[in-house]
């Protein structure tokens, strides 16, 4: 059986532990063949390929990035697009399915390829931890970490000055970064999607850190919304999947943040300094399992469904419990974080 093997969306710390792991079991044990499909579904479509060995693959748990290339492209746009385009594509090449690494918008297009008849197995990717059909994914330990050390960073400097810190994280629609980045890092403020708050409520909180004599650390995630707005703020339009590119709240928080309480005020969007460098232990572990087990997936013909974690076993879940309803941040979890606010 000859394999495909893709990743697709944004970049995240783990990919290639992922691609190790498949390819090593999927070789050594099944006696399977892959080939590398270059930039996601760009490669899917353009019958872009080549040779996946475990030379390829060597030493690669550790490497950040994806050695396959990855884009935003929709496989169903384009005059190659479309399943029965990449049918008769994959066919040309004797390829019999395709292990689509990716996030919900990856997912999503696996998920409509496969009802289309596309022989297609998922492995969830995200630094946002927002697919709830595993407890965790991969990328997100690695992206709170980086998170984590560059708000220990902020706060030294706003100490030396007695601002306010405004650090932005990703995370889209849903908190997870930002809720544990900012516990660890120990902010006075959490500002996430799943909780509006007022301008007044998070100045309260500044003016009450500041009046202890601490420097105030707000952390916010990219989604957040203040009461009032009817959705996230974004000014960098849309992506291939006509999803808005979100960020640039903590450049809207922070002035009026020193407006408000007359606190000295900077903000730091750390960006896609959360998706690079090499990932965490736990990540290229999960990684790897979810690696190992897509390789027994693909031989017990487990197409439509991905490999996900639900506590600390590998399980197999269709791709529709993955969509359509994002993972987001209980809010006993965001109480539990608030006791520490202020």
């Amino acid at each position: 059986m000859k394999i495909g093997i893709l990743t697709s969306g944004g970049d995240c710390p783990g990919l290639n532990a992922v691609i190790r792991g498949i390819v090593l079991k999927g070789t050594t044990t099944y006696d399977l063949e892959f080939v590398g499909i270059r930039d996601g579904w760009r490669g899917v479509v353009d019958g872009d390929f080549f040779p996946l060995t475990r030379h390829e693959v060597k030493g690669l748990s550790k490497v950040g990035g994806t050695i396959l290339g990855t884009s935003r492209t929709n496989p169903y746009e384009g005059t190659r697009g479309g399943a029965e385009n990449i049918a008769k594509t994959l066919y040309g090449h004797r390829i019999d399915g395709i292990v689509a690494i990716g996030g919900e918008g990856t997912l999503a297009a696996a998920d409509r390829l496969a009802k289309d008849g596309i022989n297609v197995l998922g492995v969830p990717k995200t630094i946002d931890n927002d697919l709830r059909a595993t407890d965790y994914s991969f990328g997100f330990d690695t992206a709170v970490n980086i998170a984590t050390d560059a708000m220990d960073r902020l706060r030294t400097t706003g100490d030396s000055h007695q601002r306010c810190m405004v650090a932005e994280v990703m995370g889209r629609h849903v908190g997870w970064i930002a809720l544990h980045a900012g516990m660890a890092a120990g902010a006075h403020v959490i500002c996430i999607p799943e909780v509006p708050m007022s301008m007044d409520e998070i100045c309260s909180l500044v003016s009450s850190a500041a009046a202890r004599g601490r420097a105030p650390l707000v952390v916010v995630s990219e989604g957040f919304t203040l009461k009032g707005m009817d959705e996230a703020y974004s000014d960098k339009g849309l992506d291939a999947f006509n999803r808005p590119r979100l960020g640039g709240i903590s450049e809207i928080l922070a002035p009026e943040i020193e407006r408000i309480t007359g606190i000295e005020t900077r903000s730091t969007v750390l960006g896609h300094i959360q998706r690079g460098g090499s990932p965490s232990g736990f990540d290229r572990v999960l990684a790897t399992r979810l690696g190992l087990h897509a390789a027994d997936a693909l031989v017990d013909g487990a197409w439509g469904q991905m490999v996900a974690m639900r506590g600390t076993d590998i399980v197999r879940v269709p791709f529709a419990e993955a969509l359509g309803e994002l993972n987001t941040v209980p809010r006993s979890r965001y109480d539990e974080a608030a006791a520490l606010f202020g």
